[in-house]
């Protein structure tokens, strides 16, 4: 059964930092890359950042310089670092699992608030 289990979301003040970390299971984790999306309240899904089997970046414009996504090969887990968090990073934040040919995993997501 092939489970992205998502964590490390809460409540942080304006200019705070969070670490989310997303746990895969059930699927040869190496073999795909790993993505970072977020939902904010009657907006669409939107990436963040994603990484590669082979480690490449690529972020959205408005997290470059504070975000930094990583995975872990040997923990099955990739992260996203936020730094300098504003109040418009508020959201669910899904992890996404996606490789050639197979069908494309989502985890349950995790909130993130940024509130003073």
């Amino acid at each position: 059964q092939v489970q992205l289990v998502e964590s490390g979301g809460g409540l942080v003040q304006p200019g705070g930092s969070l670490r989310l970390s997303c746990v895969a299971s059930g699927i040869t984790f190496s073999m795909y890359t790993m993505g970072w999306y977020r939902q904010a309240p009657g907006n669409q899904r939107e990436l963040v950042a994603t990484i590669s089997r082979g480690g490449t970046t690529n972020y959205a414009d408005s997290v470059k310089g504070r975000f930094t996504i990583s995975r872990d090969n040997a923990k099955n887990t990739a992260y996203l670092q936020m730094n300098s968090l504003k109040p418009e990073d508020t959201a669910v934040y899904y992890c996404k699992a996606n490789r050639a040919s197979y069908p494309e995993r989502w985890g349950q997501g995790t909130l993130v608030t940024v509130s003073s």
